[in-house]
């Protein structure tokens, strides 16, 4: 990939708690991996529940999208990156072993280096 590849990150934070506000930014995170963008996306707050092992199996419906479960396999095989927050999954008692294969973990410096390197920035 070249340096002057696009990127866009999209920081979810939320998971069973609001299904539909869970999917969209794998909807739209798919979406730019199918146009050849580099797509990430953060799991913050609630949304570090999504990278947990099993939870999205048992997820409602995110009412008009595919379900997560199935939204998540695509994003990880269409080469997206999945970032998880350290503190969020440590004040939820979610250890790093019990991740979904492909999620990576990271904290606020990070972060924010790669939302200044980022094209665009999107927050649900």
């Amino acid at each position: 990939m070249s340096d002057n590849e696009e990127k866009i990150i999209y920081f979810c934070t939320k998971a069973g708690d609001d299904p539909e506000k869970a999917a969209m930014p794998f909807v739209m995170a798919n979406a730019a991996l199918a146009m050849d963008i580099k797509a990430t996306v953060v799991l913050q707050g609630n949304g570090v529940y999504l990278a947990q092992k099993g939870y999205v199996d048992t997820m409602l419906p995110p009412g008009g999208f595919p379900e997560l479960k199935k939204l998540l396999e695509d994003f990880l095989e269409l080469g997206g990156e999945l970032l998880v927050c350290v503190p969020c999954i440590n004040e939820r008692h979610i250890a790093e072993d019990n991740l979904v294969e492909g999620a990576n973990t990271t904290a606020a410096g990070a972060l924010n280096i790669a939302a200044m390197e980022a094209d665009a920035v999107f927050v649900y």
